[in-house]
């Protein structure tokens, strides 16, 4: 099978993963520590509406619903470059993928802050704390990790 369209499939697997978790983590967070479990999702439609996206705290299908689908496209297209790239490391089935998964986790956190332009970050740094997210990267990583397994399992 080609290796781009077998790493399109397991990175669907492994990005969904990876979006759920990470997106439970930004629920959990945005309540714990902003007051708004909806904020931090909402925040990342500030791609399609702008800096008001970040100021809106409850569920809305404009802002939450289109957010959501943003996250999710971005962690499917770190989850293919994750199984392309790493596919021999991944077929071993080694639950040291998350050591690989932690590092493409980290590289994508440092694209996300370093090199893209402020008007395409993520957008739920406006509503969380640098430890929070590192723990929302954490959670993306454990996604990787778990969805990379998923893909192999017997």
């Amino acid at each position: 099978m080609n290796t781009w369209k077998t790493a399109s499939a397991r990175g669907l697997v492994s990005g969904t993963v990876a979006s759920v978790l990470s997106t439970a983590a930004l629920t959990a967070l945005g309540k714990a520590t902003d007051g708004s479990g909806f904020g931090p999702t909402n925040a990342i439609s500030h791609w399609v509406w702008g800096d008001r996206a970040a100021r809106r705290d409850g569920p809305s299908w404009r802002y939450t619903a289109t957010g959501y689908l943003i996250h999710h496209a971005s962690a499917t297209f770190w989850a293919v470059l994750f199984e392309r790239l790493l596919k021999r490391q991944l077929d071993k089935q080694d639950p040291a993928v998350t050591l690989p998964a932690a590092a493409a986790s980290a590289l994508a956190c440092f694209v996300d802050y370093r090199i893209t332009p402020d008007r395409l970050k993520p957008g739920f740094e406006q509503r969380l704390s640098r430890p929070s997210l590192a723990l929302v990267y954490g959670a993306f990583g454990l996604g990787l990790a778990l969805g990379a397994l998923l893909n192999r399992r017997d």
